[in-house]
């Protein structure tokens, strides 16, 4: 049986009245466990998807229903080692991300251990997404596969839809529970146990049947009121103050600059809240964060060297791809969903508006090899990164248009074909060329970038000597 690791991603969720069109919005950084692990990006037809599924890192497997949806995803590039779709929308426009690995106790790992031999992260979004037909549904569908099946590890999954945001955490080896995030609120989730508040009354709030009578049987509440789920099943621990709060500290910070907080905090808020309306560029800078204007960036002459190493950035070298799954409430449900994307790490990439409603996905994102070929948008996304880094200074300026005329060249043929694409004879296959001509815009400046950083960096070479001749 393949070996099990552990990636470590950061998650985060947009309600529609938070966000700058009304949309919703969920979004993760794929973090692997070590760097370069190849991801394509797919689209799977209803007859491509199994109706018997089989894990490869467990036993786990399951008879799957005969009617699923079609839908995005981003699995491995390399067989043999699970799935792992990521993520993706199906074609009844719900969206989904899983997963951000989570941290629990011992006191609910007595009561409840993990199950070796069921279902993990490699099978999640395959085995719900093509079955759900709005975010809620997709909570109950995964709710339920978990209490019969149990889990070798605990996540965070997020689905949203239109109108919903929801926020799933698996609790041990058969529980659960999951939130409606707030219309008008914003998440940043790192790896750690996330939720806090919760109300077993509310109808925005779900879990396992007997969760709080199990709570109140094992006497796991620390709180003498309420039930701060964190507290109950979570951590508080040395490693969760360098590689978790840090994250979840610069988001928050970047949408409210007011919060009188530090990286360190062990009791950072969940759901929070922003006068200003979050756009995509937002959630695409705080996923590529490293902690900017602050003594703790890597690249910043600001910090002495062990402050620029206190920290797990949220940008880091392991970034695997980034996307940012849209619902759009502004325009007809045919172009609703929009999977934005980028491959590798995120301080030299950018996020690509892809349409979910396609027959196919673009060949630079979609035939990633196993080994180099910076043809491929994963390749090449990595080879500016591992360019970048060493002098990030040097590059940065070049890097930051790149990005920002990237996205402004594919937003703009967005708008045309929001505005046309009804008046195609087919409307599905023009939303696939759309995407296509947006791959190859990308492609093309990621290509001149590269070369832009040739040029600086060759006159900066230590091999050099002149003899003014």
């Amino acid at each position: 049986m393949t070996k099990r690791v552990h990636g470590s991603c950061t998650t985060i969720l947009v309600g529609k009245a938070a966000s700058i069109d009304g949309s919703t919005i969920i979004a993760r950084n794929e973090d692997g466990n070590v760097p370069l692990q190849p991801q394509k990006f797919v689209y799977v037809h209803p007859a491509d998807q199994p109706r018997h599924y089989q894990a490869e890192l467990s036993a786990f497997n399951l008879d799957l229903p005969d009617n699923p949806l079609g839908y995005t995803s981003t699995p491995e590039a390399v067989a043999g080692k699970g799935l792992w779709a990521a993520a993706g929308i199906n074609s009844e426009n719900v969206a989904m991300t899983a997963t951000e690995t989570i941290t629990t106790n011992a006191r609910i790992l007595g009561i409840d251990p993990l199950v070796p031999e069921g279902l993990g992260e490699e099978s999640i979004t395959t085995i719900v997404l093509p079955y759900i037909h709005s975010a809620r549904e997709g909570v109950q569908r995964l709710g339920a596969l978990l209490e019969q099946y149990g889990t070798y590890e605990t996540n965070g999954i997020c689905f949203s839809d239109k109108d919903e945001v929801w926020y799933f955490e698996s609790i041990a080896g058969h529980h659960w529970a999951a939130i409606r995030i707030p219309d008008d609120a914003y998440v940043v989730a790192p790896n750690r146990f996330n939720i806090t508040d919760f109300d077993f009354n509310s109808a925005d709030c779900m879990a396992s049947a007997d969760l709080e009578e199990l709570i109140t049987t094992y006497h796991l509440n620390p709180d003498r009121d309420g039930y701060n789920l964190r507290h109950i099943f979570g951590s508080a621990s040395a490693k969760d103050t360098r590689y978790n709060n840090p994250r979840a500290w610069y988001g928050q910070l970047y949408f409210n600059p007011e919060f009188d907080t530090e990286p360190i905090d062990q009791d950072l808020p969940f759901i929070c809240r922003t006068d200003k309306k979050i756009s995509i560029e937002d959630v695409k800078y705080v996923l590529s964060s490293h902690y900017q204007n602050t003594p703790y960036d890597p690249y910043s002459n600001a910090g002495t060297e062990e402050e620029k190493k206190r920290f797990r950035p949220i940008g880091i070298n392991r970034n695997q791809e980034l996307h940012i799954l849209q619902i759009r409430n502004d325009v007809p449900a045919a172009i609703a969903g929009i999977h934005w994307l980028a491959f590798g790490p995120n301080t030299f990439n950018a996020v690509v508006p892809f349409y979910a409603n396609v027959t196919d996905t673009p060949a630079p994102y979609r035939d990633t090899t196993s080994t180099y070929d910076p043809r491929n948008m994963y390749w090449l996304f990595s080879t500016l990164a591992v360019f970048g880094d060493t002098d990030f200074t040097l590059y940065q300026d070049f890097e930051d248009l790149f990005e920002q005329n990237t996205v402004a060249a594919c937003r703009h043929l967005q708008i045309e074909a929001d505005a046309h694409y009804a008046d195609q004879a087919d409307p599905v296959e023009y939303l696939t060329a759309v995407n296509a001509k947006m791959a190859d815009i990308a492609l093309a400046k990621a290509t001149t970038l590269l070369g832009q950083m040739v040029a600086l960096g060759a006159p900066k070479m230590k091999l050099q000597f002149t003899l003014n001749d």
